[in-house]
């Protein structure tokens, strides 16, 4: 498939203001991509076009499970896009002209590429004659320019970009920028590419839901639906080393937990950060399929691979599993007496990459697991919660007869139906340090990355949201170098719109507001005096004491005395908290 085809099908679907035509758009595409004989050459040792394009169209290089980046700056981009434009054009006119348009997509398309002949164009790669873009040949040379590194590598990475946008007519150029900086935006959700893959190649929606549950991989699935079938889909299964997107909860009552269930699953909440963990005595497969020595690997919420950062999990696992397990936990900040510490104590750990062993002198973590994925070559996120814990017991203890409370590691679980006996053992988990209780469905499935009813939090009497920061003032007198007021936003899911329902000033240190600066200044997109913009690219944790009804902010609504608790490293802006629960919170 040429580039030319999937610019144009991305600009058709962009302009589409209706979901099941964008659904349809999609379909056709991956269609088109879909077929072996006409489009991979007949090549089954290289990735299907329609992985590619079922990638591409979510703005994505690499599987979803992946953490491998393009590492490449706005810088970088803007560098390669001047260079294509020709002689009378640099990267500061590309900035300039983005302040005036807005989206580096509609910058780069009004440049007039492909007439940069130069050395460096056939370094890339190009010849004279040889300006048909392929989704192939842009796919591959963007795998090249992620596995640039070491010195000379942003050089490189620039030639590379360079060589393709050198190639691109104006459309193409519109959504290769996209694609470099992750800024797709036209609209294809992971619910789009499902339905899509669904219709293309006749398959039920529930069975490639189920299939990307497992895989987590939007392009292998729609190559198995394609090539295999309902039957492929079906044996698709959970493989130890990649990550699947974690089940979450919300925020509910004992009440309308018992009414649901009858009985709820009763597990402490720990203020920790959210881990999979990945092991198999035999050796794990590396992210490009190949074999390495490695026997663990942890990953964060957001599936980054941060085994590196955690090696007592890694020296857990190590010392306590027998066979291939995937187990689902957090990872606790403790003292020298072995008790919990806060949250914020986990983050000087979670994504360190450098000085490790010091970091470790001064926070010692230890690994808490609630849930067993897969244990033993079983898949098991369609038993039931019970079963599923019984199989972590089974894997983290040394016998089978050995007392759960002194299993290291294992998150307790009680069966519950008196809500007096439930309030003891949150009162319990708080005496412990700990941020309350989990209340859970006995009988549910392990839905990845689903937020649904079977899982719900309830923490103690201060309630928390999870907020954007969308804006930011800066200082006056000592702190008029620091950005010291923010500005919070929620998701509304019904327009994927970001609102705000307040600003946030207390509980900040000079400390913490300097490293909130460093955070955040990367990301302001305008200024006006004091009045900043940010990119939502960071998450807040902010407590209030209620909430009220305010014309002042777009959500209608207000958080009345709000303060700073945390910044949500393990979150991503789309994990932020929604305007439909703050509208329930309000209610």
């Amino acid at each position: 498939m040429e580039f030319a085809t999937f610019a144009d099908r991305a600009a058709a679907i962009e302009a589409e203001p209706a979901d099941l035509e964008i659904v349809a758009h999609v379909r056709d595409l991956l269609e088109d991509a879909g077929d072996p004989e006409s489009t991979d050459n007949g090549a089954d040792d290289r990735i299907a076009t329609v992985e590619i394009v079922a990638r591409f169209v979510q703005g994505r290089v690499f599987p979803a499970w992946d953490s491998t980046t393009l590492d490449i700056g706005p810088s970088a981009c803007y560098e390669a896009i001047a260079r294509a434009a020709g002689q009378n054009v640099d990267a500061d006119d590309v900035e300039e002209r983005l302040a005036d348009v807005g989206e580096i997509g509609d910058v780069a398309a009004s440049y007039d590429f492909g007439g940069q002949r130069g050395l460096s164009a056939f370094a890339a790669g190009q010849g004279v004659g040889d300006n048909d873009l392929t989704v192939r040949e842009v796919h591959d040379e963007l795998v090249d320019l992620a596995a640039a590194e070491g010195e000379g590598s942003e050089d490189r990475k620039v030639d590379i970009l360079f060589g393709l946008f050198n190639r691109c007519s104006s459309d193409e150029a519109r959504y290769l920028a996209r694609l470099v900086l992750s800024e797709m935006r036209i609209g294809v959700g992971e619910g789009t590419v499902r339905d899509a893959v669904a219709a293309a190649f006749d398959v039920p929606e529930e069975r490639v839901e189920r299939a990307l549950q497992v895989s987590n991989d939007y392009g292998e699935v729609a190559r198995v639906a394609r090539d295999e079938g309902l039957e492929g889909l079906d044996a698709m299964e959970l493989a130890v080393g990649r990550p699947v997107q974690a089940m979450l909860a919300q925020a509910g009552t004992v009440t309308d937990a018992l009414e649901e269930w009858e009985q709820a699953a009763v597990e402490w909440k720990y203020d920790g950060a959210r881990i999979q963990l990945h092991y198999d005595p035999d050796g794990l497969e590396s992210a490009a399929g190949e074999a390495s020595d490695a026997t663990t690997r942890v990953f964060s919420r957001n599936m980054e691979d941060v085994t590196g950062a955690l090696p007592e999990v890694v020296e857990f696992a190590e010392g306590t599993l027998e066979g291939p397990a995937i187990l689902d936990g957090e990872v606790v900040a403790v003292d020298e007496d072995g008790d919990p510490l806060p949250f914020q104590e986990v983050l000087k750990r979670f994504r360190r990459k450098h000085d490790v062993a010091k970091a470790r002198e001064d926070v010692s973590v230890r690994p808490v697991f609630f849930d067993c994925l897969h244990a033993d070559g079983d898949d098991l996120l369609e038993e039931p919660l019970t079963a599923r814990h019984d199989r972590l017991e089974g894997v983290l203890a040394d016998g089978p007869q050995q007392d759960p409370d002194d299993v290291d590691g294992l998150s307790l679980l009680w069966l519950a139906d008196d809500p007096d006996e439930i309030e003891s053992i949150d009162a319990a988990a708080l005496e412990a340090g700990h941020e309350g209780i989990m209340l859970k469905n006995p009988d549910s499935a392990y839905s990845p990355g689903r937020r649904g009813k079977h899982w719900r939090k309830r923490k103690p009497d201060v309630e928390t949201l999870d907020c954007v920061v969308t804006g930011a003032e800066w200082g006056e007198g000592r702190r008029a170098t620091f950005l010291g007021t923010f500005e919070l936003s929620v998701r509304d899911e019904a327009t994927g719109d970001l609102e705000t329902v307040g600003k946030v000033a207390t509980g900040i240190t000079d400390e913490k507001l300097a490293d909130l600066t460093e955070r955040l200044e990367p990301h302001i997109a305008a200024e006006e005096g004091q009045e900043v913009d940010l990119e939502p690219a960071v998450v807040f944790e902010v407590g209030y004491e209620e909430i009220q009804t305010s014309p002042t902010y777009s959500s209608g609504y207000a958080l009345r005395f709000p303060r700073f608790i945390a910044v949500r490293d393990d979150k991503e802006p789309g994990d932020a908290d929604t305007l439909e629960r703050v509208e329930r919170l309000r209610s």
